[in-house]
């Protein structure tokens, strides 16, 4: 940790007039001060941020909240085995984490509950004035998307969205490629999130990823509640695994935004068929007609005319892949088959480059720095960096990589996505988020290696 004192301010973006200064934006971080962090949520993905916090020694973990007592119980061992204080324990509700904002040791808090109770969770936290980080997506409907915004630019109190792609090592690399100007000017982009997903939607009520056939009240863990939007939803509904990455390379929200997007669906069977082949035919659930398409795919419009193309397949058998393309002037990467090309540079004209040593030759500062111990920390180390990047801008206070203005708008992509997809594909105007500000907010640099 960088030893010199920080002096906590409040640097948001807001549209017009003041704004309250969080309570404990007049303290002092020095070398030996702790960030005290409550965690709402102690999942498997709560579970897995907070053994990543226990590592460091800049951090308390002083509150957690979960309504299922087991996982508080495995939460308060972890926490009680790494030498730390025992934590205050809320979860006699579903809306006891409020109680948990109250408290005066807690200056920041982690989010990872279901989806939709991130945005209702993030907007009390920013109220409570404690900084606030969310796991992905943030907000399921326009209107949850732009309660983050108002609510930060309200409140003066800053939240970040965890979206743990972003810092990918192979992501850093290319994205140090586009500040370098290696692809020329930027002209199309794809991703998405292609994940055969089909055993987490489904258990056996016994384990957490048995090959059964229940989900809902029947199930545990995400089963329990994930698929159900598989169930109500016709929509991408997990957009910013791949949407993130890509936007931060496009610079939406800071002199480039989304202005309309496109979306159609497939049909849907996939679900259907896994039931019926765990379960059999005569399982209930295989009564259920699942509303979300098989394949999702949007299009994106943005202010500069370059095209965003995203997928969403989580529900047929298939290898994963974010299906990342990154094309400009110049030439393109993609991540399928690890290949890049380059006009002029590359070894044969028309002819792919293997990506790997590109993406040596461009890895980003941070992973050269702490890529080594960052390796431990979950998902190739990503977790890692997405977990310091929100402890160190919590500790400064300032607007983090990740902010409301980024929730929002890649959260936005799941709503437009019904309402085009139930219009045939009709075009969806995108809000504009930052009231346009967009067009003077300043990239973030992502090139400078600060942790």
């Amino acid at each position: 940790m960088n030893s010199r004192r920080y002096f906590l301010k409040n640097t948001t973006l807001v549209s017009a007039g003041l704004f309250a200064v969080p309570s404990f934006a007049t303290r002092y971080f020095s070398e030996n001060d702790k960030l005290n962090v409550g965690l709402i949520g102690v999942g498997l993905r709560g579970t897995n941020h907070l053994k990543n916090l226990l590592l460091r020694k800049d951090v308390n973990v002083t509150a957690i909240c979960d309504v299922d007592d087991n996982r508080l119980k495995i939460a308060q061992n972890h926490i009680k085995e790494a030498g730390f204080k025992a934590p205050k324990v809320y979860g006699s509700s579903e809306y006891d984490y409020r109680n948990l904002l109250e408290l005066k040791e807690v200056d920041a808090v982690i989010i990872a509950t279901p989806w939709l109770w991130h945005t209702r969770m993030t907007v009390d936290a920013m109220k409570a004035e404690k900084y606030a980080g969310v796991e992905v997506s943030a907000a399921n409907t326009l209107e949850e998307s732009w309660d983050l915004v108002n609510t930060h630019e309200k409140t003066g109190t800053h939240m970040m969205i965890l979206e743990n792609v972003n810092y990918r090592r192979d992501i850093l690399a290319v994205l140090n490629m586009v500040k370098q100007n290696l692809f020329g000017e930027l002209v199309h982009f794809r991703c998405g999130y292609q994940h055969d997903l089909r055993h987490v939607k489904f258990n056996d009520g016994k384990s957490a990823y048995g090959n059964g056939a229940e989900f809902g009240e029947k199930a545990i863990s995400e089963a329990k509640w994930r698929t159900e939007h598989s169930v109500k939803r016709n929509a991408d509904v997990y957009p910013t695994h791949g949407l993130g990455p890509i936007a931060i390379m496009a610079d939406i929200n800071r002199g480039n935004r989304f202005v309309s997007l496109t979306s159609h669906a497939t049909k849907a069977i996939g679900l259907h068929n896994y039931v019926v082949a765990v379960g059999g035919k005569e399982h209930p659930n295989a009564e259920v007609k699942f509303k979300l398409g098989d394949v999702i795919t949007s299009t994106i419009d943005t202010a500069n005319d370059e095209t965003i193309i995203i997928t969403h397949d989580c529900n047929l058998p298939r290898p994963y892949s974010l299906g990342f393309r990154v094309q400009g002037a110049n030439g393109l990467w993609e991540v399928d088959g690890n290949r890049i090309y380059i006009e002029g540079k590359s070894r044969e004209s028309h002819e792919w480059d293997e990506a790997t040593s590109w993406l040596e030759q461009y890895d980003h500062p941070l992973w050269k720095k702490y890529g080594e111990y960052a390796l431990g920390a979950g998902h190739g180390g990503m977790d890692f960096f997405v977990l310091n990047s929100f402890v160190e801008s919590a500790k400064a206070n300032t607007a983090p990589p990740l902010d409301a203005y980024d929730a929002a708008a890649w959260s936005a992509v799941t709503p437009l996505s019904e309402a085009s997809i139930a219009n045939n594909g009709e075009p969806q105007d995108f809000p504009d988020f930052t009231r346009g500000l967009w067009i003077k907010r300043k990239p973030y640099n992502w090139m400078k290696a600060t942790y």
